[in-house]
């Protein structure tokens, strides 16, 4: 244990400053948010330097994520509060004790206490980097700056719900073949483990001779799930793990991303989607005035894809060496040969942002008709799939069943 002080602001605002005794100074600083509190700068008594040693907060809720449907809500109260000409801090100050979300509560408790110093509400909310993506920080920044601040919240939560509602329509969508999958799974494993050992008992009583292909394979197929089922647990487990854990990085999730578009039935949805938010949002940053290099750097985060990204950062590069939208965004391959012709269209006539927004209503509508059909698509395999498996169990149950009672007949 070591001695800390700590320099923090009551909820009205007061300072406050103290000494506690903990492990580090993140055990001071959740010590101190648990009494309500908020953390400025902590210091070890016996550290060297007579300057206070900062927290920060940012990185101590970084493992924290706030649910969208929250963040939907604060953009659109701040929309109204803003549009009633509230000042920022005191239309804050209000939000905090109505959120739901403590991770939010905490951050805008934050971001209150620097707007309150002098710091500007996009470098406020740039320090939670963890809560607001660089689209939002973006937008809220071109809205400062161009005075039109509730403009960039409405957009900002337009753009959520609209995200919102998209992982809605896809989470509907798999979650019966999902359902279908995991009781095939399931099936299988106690047809494996329970039923398939009761079979072979019966079979071995009966004295049944060289038994058929199917129902050697089964029993082949039991007996290994029997013997080794701490094998395939454990082997199931580490590979989920390195799976994971290979994903996480850098090479990893670029493969990840890039195989997942050539899924069958799933890729092109998901392909679809990913153009989509990046037309709406490529959209968005131009009609809001960010420069274009600014707009697809930012684009190439939000995406949320490794292999568009890297394209994405490709024609950014093209731009800054003085190529256009339509040469680069060509060469990157990634659009339609009709969507080619909107950007070519758009930035033709200066009208891009209206283009792209019709680009991103294309991809949008096809992402929303292949969802509705996904189920149509994914059924007819599931059925072929479990009549398979429905036919290999009573060749492998009934076939030796048979030559029993043709055996005991002719006996």
């Amino acid at each position: 244990m070591a001695t800390f002080e700590y320099l923090a602001r009551q909820k009205d605002g007061q300072a406050t400053k103290g000494q506690v005794d903990a492990v580090n100074e993140n055990a001071v600083a959740e010590g101190l948010l648990a009494r309500g509190l908020l953390p400025v700068s902590i210091k070890g008594v016996g550290s060297s330097g007579s300057s206070w040693s900062e927290i920060d907060i940012g990185e101590l809720l970084a493992s924290k994520k706030v649910d969208s449907h929250d963040l939907v809500m604060f953009s659109r109260q701040m929309y109204s509060l803003t549009k009633a000409g509230i000042p920022l801090t005191r239309a804050i100050n209000g939000l905090i004790d109505t959120t739901n979300s403590s991770v939010l509560k905490k951050a805008l408790e934050v971001i209150n206490t620097d707007l309150s110093s002098g710091m500007n509400l996009a470098a406020a909310f740039r320090k939670h980097d963890h809560i607001f993506e660089p689209l939002y920080v973006s937008l809220i920044h071109v809205g400062e700056n161009t005075g039109q601040l509730e403009q960039a919240f409405q957009q900002i939560a337009n753009y959520l719900e609209l995200e919102q509602k998209t992982k809605q329509r896809i989470k509907s969508a798999t979650r019966y073949p999902m359902f279908v999958s995991i009781a095939i799974v399931l099936a299988v494993v106690v047809i494996n483990v329970l039923v398939m050992p009761q079979f072979t008992k019966m079979f071995e009583a009966f004295g049944a001779g060289e038994l058929p292909l199917p129902t050697r394979i089964l029993i082949t197929t039991s007996n290994f799930f029997l013997n080794y089922w701490i094998h395939l647990i454990v082997a199931t487990i580490g590979a989920i793990y390195l799976f994971v854990r290979y994903i996480k990085t850098k090479d990893g999730r670029y493969w990840w991303d890039k195989l997942k578009l050539k899924f069958p039935i799933v890729g092109d949805i998901i392909y679809r989607s990913l153009l989509a938010r990046f037309s709406r949002t490529f959209s968005m940053m131009t009609r809001s005035g960010v420069p274009l290099i600014t707009a697809l750097n930012i684009v190439a985060e939000v995406v949320d894809n490794a292999w568009v990204s890297e394209k994405v950062l490709d024609m950014r590069n093209g731009i800054e060496k003085g190529e256009s939208i339509l040469v680069v965004a060509t060469r990157a391959e990634l659009f339609s040969p009709l969507t080619l012709q909107m950007i070519s269209v758009g930035e033709e006539t200066g009208q891009l942002e209206e283009m792209l927004e019709q680009v991103a209503d294309f991809y949008e509508e096809q992402v929303d008709y292949d969802l509705k059909k996904l189920s149509d698509y994914i059924e007819p395999i599931l059925i072929v799939f479990i009549g398979i498996i429905v036919m290999v169990l009573m060749l492998a149950i009934y076939l030796p069943m048979w030559e029993l009672t043709s055996a005991t007949r002719r006996g």
